[in-house]
């Protein structure tokens, strides 16, 4: 597809962006392609590009979209578009929701992109002005919003854990969040009450202002889908969401259609999920999902989903249950997804979440650092590969019932996995097997049809760095009655094996490289609760349960922990091993380095 934007004397644009690409050159016309111009003469009009431009002193939305006479609302195009046309959104708050129902084509896609050098914010959040003093010093307005009819609580979930977590109004003054209560007796400053009863918002700022005389702007949340994108073939580049009134595992911005792409969008500060994507082959390339209430992003039989060169960060700032949904991401029944040279960073919760019989997933070339939960967090799914990764510092917030699910990796009764080439250091287990009684739904089941029982077996853990994390390098969490966990010549007859034993697990743990500080374990087999065993040297692993074949331990210099280099001298055995790293990874220095290791290198 060509694309030539011929400025105008208006300062709009001619219409030469041609749908399905370029004419060609050559020395003559045949008749047939004569022929084929005078079809496409008979047209009626060509692929269009318009604008969106608040701030422009003749936008409306009944003009006709040029530059000069641009729409006001995003809306107004997304109403208008049809395949390969262009949309320009210049800069502004924008104050609406979206909803895209036209689909483009391969070759002629529609898309939606902010302006070069501009900041476009489309926000759920709308400017609050008629306020009310009331006699106890609160200032209130009119409501007119439920977001959760469907349960007495007016929360999702309706459990008395959530039941103000899970509730959906946002405040802010100043760009600054409030902080929601329950009851107006329990108000102080910095917080909101909301009277569903009465239809009204109570407010109290953090300096107690004035707000019927004080011009700092008040707003809250009013919309809880915020780009709502249903059509096929559609680009998303350049826009800022927030401030949406989504609920739990809602995205304030919806991606449903298939072959979407989005590009270099914020999605922040909503209360629920900042993104979701329910389409397949949809491409996300350099997004950031930050600060939102329960989930960077989520995804269910999102078959084919790319992630690259993505900031997914400080998501689960409401505190959502962390055993339920929340954190980085949630993936549920999505076939072949990738997620490569993305960074995952101190969620609060897991960094990456597969779960529910996903398959085939790869994760590679991220770094995946200071989640206070799992790295990442593999649930009664199939075939997960992940490589060359730098996964360090996850799992130390010691959430209660988290067992099992604190290892910079957990493969928790997810059959066929390859973890290689991956520096797992000082998590709070470097990569752990959950193991309980587990089924699992599969894509393609037909209704009705019942749940498949899954467990750990034939997973491959070849080539990785496992140093320095806190409670151990691998740890067995296998809270069975069958003793599938040990050898055949360890199980008693005092709980039934069914026939499964360590050897027909097929857990293949080899040529990986382990450091571990004194008096710390290498490896731990089986729960706290149960039968279990801490093994100290590798020599006990290979006797007793058969396990790391040519595995060796060594002590790793890194040039700096604290500041994500990890480089390491030639002579490093995680270079003769190869067990370091492939490729780059963002946000750290990798490779080899004598000179910053001599110069200032340190364990962490």
């Amino acid at each position: 597809m060509r694309l030539d934007r011929t400025p105008l004397a208006d300062g709009s644009y001619s219409l030469s962006r041609y749908c399905g690409g370029g004419l060609g050159r050559g020395r003559g016309l045949s008749i047939a392609l004569i022929m084929a111009l005078v079809l496409f003469a008979a047209r009626p009009v060509l692929c269009a590009t318009y604008f969106v431009d608040q701030r422009n002193p003749n936008a409306n939305d009944q003009n006709t979209g040029t530059a000069a006479h641009p729409w006001e609302t995003i809306g107004r195009a997304a109403a208008e578009v049809r395949a390969g046309d262009l949309v320009i959104i210049r800069s502004g708050l924008y104050r609406e929701g979206a909803t895209i129902k036209s689909s483009g084509t391969p070759d002629k896609p529609i898309i939606f992109e902010a302006d070069s050098h501009s900041r476009v914010v489309i926000t759920g959040a709308d400017l609050l002005n008629k306020w009310t003093k009331e006699n106890d010093g609160t200032y209130s307005t009119p409501w007119p919003f439920v977001f959760v009819g469907w349960n007495p609580l007016h929360a999702h979930p309706d459990d008395p854990y959530h039941r103000l977590i899970g509730r959906c109004e946002q405040v802010f003054e100043m760009g600054y969040s409030l902080r929601q209560v329950l009851d107006r007796k329990e108000m102080a400053r910095g917080t909101f009450f909301v009277d569903l009863d009465a239809k009204r918002l109570y407010v109290r700022t953090p300096e107690d202002r004035n707000l019927l005389t004080h011009g700092a702007p008040v707003e809250s949340s009013s919309r809880q889908t915020i780009w709502d994108c249903r059509g096929d073939y559609v680009i998303t580049r350049g826009l800022q969401f927030r401030y949406a009134a989504n609920a739990a595992q809602r995205g304030a911005a919806a991606f449903a259609g298939q072959h979407d792409t989005v590009e270099n969008c914020i999605f922040e500060q909503t209360n629920g999920a900042g993104a979701t994507f329910t389409g397949q082959d949809i491409v996300v390339r350099g997004c950031t999902f930050r600060d939102n209430g329960q989930l960077g992003f989520g995804a269910g039989r999102a078959h084919r989903l790319s992630l690259s060169d993505c900031i997914i960060t400080n998501n689960n700032t409401k505190g959502f249950n962390r055993d339920w949904e929340a954190g980085g991401d949630k993936i549920v029944l999505s076939r072949d997804v990738t997620i490569e040279r993305c960074q995952f960073i101190a969620n609060r919760g897991h960094g990456i979440w597969f779960d529910i019989g996903n398959e085939s997933a790869t994760v590679r070339n991220c770094l995946i650092a200071d989640n206070e939960d799992g790295g990442i967090f593999d649930e009664i799914s199939y075939g997960l590969r992940v490589t060359d990764n730098v996964i360090v510092g996850n799992g130390l917030a010691n959430t209660p019932g988290m067992w099992g699910a604190s290892g910079g990796i957990c493969l928790s009764s997810s059959p066929g996995s390859m973890i290689e080439r991956n520096l797992l250091i000082a998590n709070k287990e470097g990569i752990s097997f959950r193991e309980a009684d587990r089924t699992t739904p599969r894509i393609d089941a037909k209704k009705g049809q019942r749940e498949e029982a899954i467990w750990n077996h034939d997973e491959t853990i070849d080539h990785n760095v496992l140093a320095y994390n806190a409670d151990a390098q691998v740890w067995g969490w296998f809270d069975t009655n069958d003793q599938r966990n040990w050898p055949r010549k360890m199980q008693t007859h005092t709980e039934s094996a069914a026939g499964m034993s360590l050897e027909s697990l097929a857990l293949h743990l080899s040529q990986n490289l382990y450091a571990a500080d004194p008096g710390r374990q290498l490896l731990h087999w089986g729960t706290s609760w149960r039968r279990n065993k801490a093994y100290f040297s590798l020599d006990q692993v290979r006797d007793e349960l058969g396990l790391e074949e040519g595995s060796t331990t060594a002590a790793i210099e890194i040039t700096d922990y604290a500041s994500r280099d990890f480089r390491v001298g030639s002579d490093s055995p995680a270079i003769k091993l190869g067990c370091y790293p492939k490729g780059d990874v963002p946000g750290v220095h990798l490779g080899t380095s004598d000179e910053a290791r001599s110069s200032h290198g340190t364990n962490p």
